[in-house]
């Protein structure tokens, strides 16, 4: 089902398309709110905005910092959550990192055991040092002073239970913290998320309908469903590593620095070789990111309007065109995809090649202060160890820097859409809705999409209450526009639009649009019963308001022959009721709404001609005593029209009655004679003149 944006579920509006179905007969050009192609009209091409117009979008990404840090600010609210979460990652890094050193106590108990051993029994210390280096292996004799030797006795096994315990309680702390870390760290970032969702949600509400006449639906819906979900991946697993590689290494590095500073300098090295390598890959990668979302983008698009037009595609033969431009734009993703990834990739490997160079430069030196005691075997070990929890932070760090850049893109995409221009807010000081009589006027309007394009000019007329106002013309003309600036769905260059008195303007949209009721040509039904479908023009109705207006919109005698009634589910495409059926349910939900004003846009030119008469007396129905504006090309359901308005390039030629057009002989005559005296005989005299 087409996603329909709140401020157009208004109570009285029957059929909302969606937004980018929204297509006027003269639709503007794209926004430059957001970096997407600027996309031909609606209407121009046999597809409008369908799968063979448009070209690849350019996007144009903002810094990687800005963009990081605009993210991160979104956590602010989660204050609390984050501060605890860094109380329980610090508490888990310094458990983590003490255990090496109790290990290395561990290791030292053994090897001090498995040595002692080694001398006879009842000796000292300090007498089996000297005679070691009276024998010449002074080497020897300095490391075993460093020892806690005790000549004649082997492993002390309850001290090294006693260590041992020791070590697991720190270990078993260490995990119980860091579990608690990440399930607060869950809770913050997927809160986070559902606040970016809601955010964007209200974004897309606040956008004018000109915004979505300019984005492809694909293009949109990747950025509020795939960026929004790589986002809160990103933030998932990157913020608790980040936090605990960070914590480690400070940890890991002082005290590196307590048992040996010149090993812990060899360590500090990788650093900055670390940074320089993360830096260059990152530079190189993060453009590649954000045109793999730029290109998923476009390439949902391509498949949403392909898949929605798939009829069309299959009449016209254009399969083997919609799977070359398919083919095209995949090999773009995959191109970016792939060098994304790679060059990402990169990272990895070259940390794992740096830290095993530093690995083995630790293990040499180590070995070689063991060999003349200045250090114990425990603390080389432990310190091997810590050097493999120094590089671990970074290595894991330098891999995620493509799930991070991956996010970042994701965010930037989002931020976009968070950033473009609203439409203007509803007054403060916003005037009630007054009567609802149904009075409109245009007071010297003026509109056009694209300020070098003039469309509408100066335009005055008065519909009175209860009466019945056809709006006809070529395409283009302006018709639809017309009744898109009563809706206030495009704001005026100049002049004003009332309401029984009262400037749109100065009303909240929610009111105004909570007295009109629209039927249009392209029906909108959602996956839901029938009830539900009529029941949308007014939630609160009862079931005998729903079948009243059913029966008098000629529903109920078809929706009696169905199983099921009213409770018959209409699935999403609405392709199990027919296409006069669909229409007759869009003029019941209008009905329900009892609007004061009603909009009927072509309503009844794609039913057969046996159903126009069904829906021609639904809609006679539906306009009784309300003012009604009917656009329509075909001029035999507009003769008993009380005023009718000829529109030519956005201004009105000719009005009057259908009886008085006709003696005029102008416009409309011509309109009129194309119909029903033979168009083709009509057009060729229009040429000719």
């Amino acid at each position: 089902m087409s996603r329909v944006p709140a401020d157009r579920q208004e109570h009285g509006v029957s059929d909302p398309p969606a937004p980018a179905e929204q297509a006027t007969e003269s639709a503007p050009a794209a926004p430059k709110t957001l970096a997407t192609p600027v996309r031909p009209p609606a209407g121009g091409g046999p597809f409008g905005r369908g799968p063979f117009g448009g070209g690849m979008p350019t996007e144009k990404s903002m810094d990687f910092g800005p963009s990081a840090r605009r993210l991160i600010r979104r956590l602010d609210p989660e204050r609390p959550r984050i501060l605890a979460v860094i109380a329980l990652a610090v508490l888990s890094v310094v458990f983590a990192v003490i255990g090496p050193k109790i290990l290395g106590r561990a290791t030292d108990i053994v090897f001090s055991g498995v040595v002692g051993k080694q001398f006879p029994a009842g000796s000292t210390k300090e007498q089996a040092v000297e005679a070691v280096r009276a024998s010449g292996n002074a080497n020897l004799a300095d490391m075993l002073a460093r020892m806690d030797l005790v000549p004649g006795h082997g492993i002390d096994f309850a001290e090294l239970g006693t260590v041992l315990a020791w070590a697991l309680g720190l270990f078993a702390a260490a995990s119980v913290f860091g579990w608690l870390q990440g399930y607060l760290l869950n809770d913050a970032t997927q809160r986070t998320v559902f606040r970016l969702r809601a955010d964007v949600e209200d974004k897309l509400n606040r956008l004018p309908l000109k915004f979505f006449d300019g984005q492809p639906r694909g293009e949109l819906l990747s950025r509020v469903t795939n960026d929004i979900d790589n986002v809160s991946q990103t933030l998932q697993q990157t913020l608790s590593q980040l936090l605990t590689s960070l914590l480690t290494v400070i940890g890991v590095l002082a005290i590196m620095f307590v048992i040996s500073p010149l090993l812990a300098v060899i360590a500090l090295v990788t650093i900055p070789l670390s940074m320089i390598v993360t830096g260059q890959v990152a530079k190189r990668s993060q453009k590649q990111f954000v045109a793999q979302w730029a290109h998923t983008g476009t390439l949902n698009a391509h498949i949403e309007e392909a898949f929605t037009g798939h009829e069309l595609v299959k009449v016209f033969g254009r399969g083997p065109e919609v799977e070359e431009v398919f083919r095209g734009r995949n090999e773009d993703l995959y191109k970016a995809s792939f060098g994304a990834q790679f060059i990402s990739g990169i990272i990895m490997p070259t940390m794992m090649f740096i830290g095993n160079l530093n690995y083995v430069a630790i293990a040499v030196v180590g070995a070689v202060r063991v060999a003349t005691g200045s250090m114990t075997l425990g603390d080389v070990q432990a310190f091997i160890q810590y050097s493999r929890q120094f590089t671990q932070p970074l290595t894991q760090v330098a891999s995620m820097a493509n799930l991070l850049q991956s996010g970042v893109a994701s965010a930037e995409r989002v931020f976009e859409l968070l950033d473009a221009e609203e439409q203007a807010p509803d007054p403060a000081d916003a005037v009630p809705a007054a009567d609802r009589r149904g009075r409109v006027e245009f007071e010297h309007v003026s509109f056009r999409y694209e300020a070098d394009q003039p469309l509408i000019e100066d335009l005055s007329l008065v519909a009175e209450p209860g009466h019945t106002i056809a709006i006809v013309g070529p395409t283009g003309a302006g018709k639809t526009t017309l009744v898109n600036l009563i809706m206030r769905f495009y704001e005026l260059d100049a002049g004003r639009i009332t309401l029984d008195g009262v400037d749109i303007t100065a009303m909240r949209r929610e009111d105004l649009r909570g007295q009109i009721g629209m039927v249009l040509q392209d029906t909108w039904l959602f996956g839901g019963t029938i009830r539900d479908n009529i029941a949308y023009g007014n939630p609160r109705a009862t079931d005998e308001q729903i079948h009243a207006a059913a029966r008098a919109t000629y529903v109920d005698r078809f929706v009696r022959t169905l199983p099921d009634g009213y409770d018959t589910v209409i699935d999403e495409e609405g392709n199990n009721v027919s296409a006069g059926e669909k229409q007759l349910l869009t003029i019941a939900r209008a009905f329900l709404a009892d609007p004061s004003l009603l909009i009927l846009d072509e309503a009844t030119s794609s039913v057969d001609t046996r159903t126009e008469v069904l829906v021609q007396h639904a809609m006679a129905a539906l306009r009784s005593d309300r003012t009604s504006f009917v656009i329509a090309h075909r001029l035999s359901t507009i003769r008993d029209a009380d005023l009718i308005l000829v529109m030519e390039a956005g201004s009105i030629v000719e009005h009057g009655t259908h009886d008085e057009l006709l003696a005029a002989r102008g416009a409309y005559h011509r309109l009129y004679s194309a119909q029903f005296s033979g168009a083709l005989v009509a057009a060729d005299d229009e040429m000719a003149g």
